[in-house]
């Protein structure tokens, strides 16, 4: 999409699945992840970019659906949406690039990466084949390919350096990385999810359990509420609103008096995170009967099908999860209306399992980038972030998450039921980590050897830690925009990504066009202020004054507040900085003494971009 915004005209997006959307819909992860904490209480992640842009559509659909714009009152988070209505949304989005008469964008669906071609070091050709019954094979040549697939297949299958599974200590003298690392937690992966969606049925709806049912596997629920009353007025993770059910409830029809029908929620709990470290024996003999040592390859390194054994065993796992909150649960709790035994799965994917069409991936493939950005870069002191100690000059996009990882390895209960196990939490692999708020450099999306290639979605240079951190929804949308426009400004100039990310004229061309937006859509915050929003007149020039080290963020604070004086001496300061930074001498910029910074950072800036 940013690509064909800014001019690219012939784009091929290969999909493995029918839905785009990712996260949004093909994952069912309706309720968004963006929170942060900003002056000690939970709020979400300013928004910005693109990723603003389809939050303005959810919202836009939930008001004309349901008459408000956030019908979940999840404890989660604030924004929610049902994924068919997402997938539909992220449709409509692309449409006008795809329908027209010179349609910049062309769309294959049902396409695997299964060979890359090289001319020298560059990236040249992938050869794809369709995953439904007539294997169909499609070759497509590029100058550039971008890779935000779930697994990061063409980087791999090209060449490139990448890694997968946990860094050791050695590589990145990260504080939470291991000194050694075994074969077997070479497989060690913040786990997959198969989320489930609810809705409303008014009847009795207890699914028939799966065949390794057992409810030892999910004991953990048998102590933890099931569902409470609250609105969630207190706001996002306030305890009195924490249960399974409204965890991440999409759509609440009973605090909204919303019509019967309407109610809808989605697990995506703990219980059901299926870890892809020592997996249980039947999924291990399976993948050994498709071939001998696939059991032992991180699932990075899988083929399609091997992968697919591994998400059946997830599906089960999750729809064990279900069945137990439907007898064994609802036995202990008695009968509500809210209860899970009165809840079916949603039938909006159109899959004859109702489950979503892909599994949640929270960790895949990690480009050898030209940075790889490290726990110590973004690591906090504690639960109040603060600008994080390494902040990009490169930066494009800002983001806080704590490094947050689910189980990432099984226990398993007794040899007589080899299959039974219960997930475990490791004392550096978890989701108590604080960090600061941080910015993606440019390099992490460029490969240190291969050209014609650039990394999105998780497929990017940081370690396995801080992917932990670097997942989430908007995250992610802004890392596929950010690859865009490298894509775009290098195709439009004739280079390589390598060579645009070592000039730094080129660098604040990305980073003018991220954040000054176009064509309606919002910027992307780089810097990230928590106050700054993209409507600001003064948003493009406190970003990027910001960024270039001109205008210095106070160290005590994570706002710009736009409304403050700036003094003589602060004017002084700044204006020896231009040169330092820049190598040009700031010319007929006299403000008054008390100029607020909104204006000044306009002015200085209006000044200054027509010169670089």
């Amino acid at each position: 999409m940013q690509a064909a915004r800014l001019g690219v005209k012939r784009i091929v997006l290969v999909n493995d699945i029918e839905w785009l959307g990712g996260q949004f819909s093909a994952e069912a992860v309706g309720c968004l992840d963006e929170w942060t904490t900003y002056q000690g209480a939970r709020t979400h992640f300013p928004r910005s970019g693109m990723f603003l842009e389809i939050v303005n559509r959810i919202r836009e659909h939930n008001s004309r659906t349901y008459g408000k714009p956030e019908p979940g009152n999840a404890f989660c988070g604030t924004q929610t949406i049902e994924p068919a209505a997402a997938a539909k949304i992220f449709e409509e989005l692309i449409a006008p690039y795809t329908t027209s008469g010179t349609a910049q964008i062309v769309i294959l669906r049902g396409f695997e990466p299964v060979k890359a071609g090289c001319e020298g070091s560059r990236l040249a050709r992938v050869d794809f084949t369709s995953t439904g019954p007539k294997r169909e094979t499609v070759s497509i040549q590029a100058r550039l390919t971008v890779d935000a697939s779930d697994w990061g297949d063409v980087i791999r299958l090209s060449g490139a350096k990448h890694a997968c599974g946990p860094d050791l200590k050695s590589r990145f003298n990260e504080p939470s990385a291991p000194a050694t690392v075994s074969e077997a937690e070479r497989c060690e992966m913040n786990p997959i999810s198969y989320c489930l969606v609810l809705r409303e049925a008014g009847r009795d709806s207890t699914i028939k359990p799966p065949d390794d049912y057992d409810p030892r596997k999910y004991a953990a629920l048998d102590k933890t509420p099931p569902w409470v009353e609250s609105d969630m007025s207190a706001g996002i993770y306030a305890k009195s609103g924490w249960s399974v059910y409204t965890h991440r409830r999409l759509v609440d029809r009973w605090h909204n008096k919303f019509p019967a029908g309407t109610e809808k929620t989605l697990l995506n709990w703990p219980v059901q995170d299926y870890p892809l470290m020592n997996l249980p024996p039947r999924v291990v003999a399976a993948l050994e009967v498709d071939e001998a040592g696939a059991s032992r390859k991180n699932i990075v390194e899988m083929t399609p099908g091997q992968r697919r054994i591994v998400f059946e065993d997830a599906k089960r796992h999750a729809l064990g999860m279900l069945y137990h909150l439907q007898t064994k649960v609802h036995d202990r709790v008695g009968d509500f209306p809210q209860s899970f035994r009165y809840m079916e799965l949603s039938d909006e994917f159109g899959t004859g399992d109702r489950l979503p069409p892909k599994v949640y991936v929270r960790e895949g493939l990690r480009l050898e980038a030209l940075y790889m950005l490290k726990e110590q870069d973004i690591r906090a002191v504690d639960r109040n972030p603060r600008w994080a100690k390494y902040m990009a000059p490169d930066g494009v996009f800002g983001f806080q998450f704590n490094i947050d990882f689910h189980p990432t390895r099984r226990k398993f209960l007794d040899t007589k039921s080899p299959d039974v196990w219960i997930y475990e939490h490791t004392k550096t692999r978890n989701w108590s980590t604080d960090t600061d708020r941080a910015m993606l450099p440019l390099r992490s999306l460029v490969p240190v050897e291969r050209d014609g290639l650039l990394g999105a979605s998780k497929n990017i240079g940081v370690t396995s830690l801080v992917q932990s951190a670097l997942r989430l929804h908007g995250q992610m949308m802004l890392c596929g925009q950010a690859s865009g426009t490298v894509a775009a400004l290098c195709l439009r100039d004739g280079i390589e990504p390598r060579a645009l990310a070592g000039d730094a004229k080129r660098v604040r061309d990305v980073q003018i066009q991220l954040a000054r937006g176009g064509k309606g859509t919002p910027g992307v915050l780089l810097w990230p202020y928590h106050d700054l929003k993209p409507k600001d007149a003064h948003f493009e020039a406190a970003n990027m004054l910001s960024v270039l080290g001109i205008w210095k963020p106070e160290a005590d604070s994570l706002d710009f507040r736009p409304q403050e004086k700036v003094t003589t001496q602060e004017t002084a300061e700044i204006v020896r900085r231009v040169p330092e930074v820049l190598g040009v001498p700031v010319v007929d910029f006299h403000p008054p003494g008390d100029m607020r910074r909104a204006s000044f950072v306009q002015s200085l800036w209006s000044g200054l971009k027509s010169r670089l």
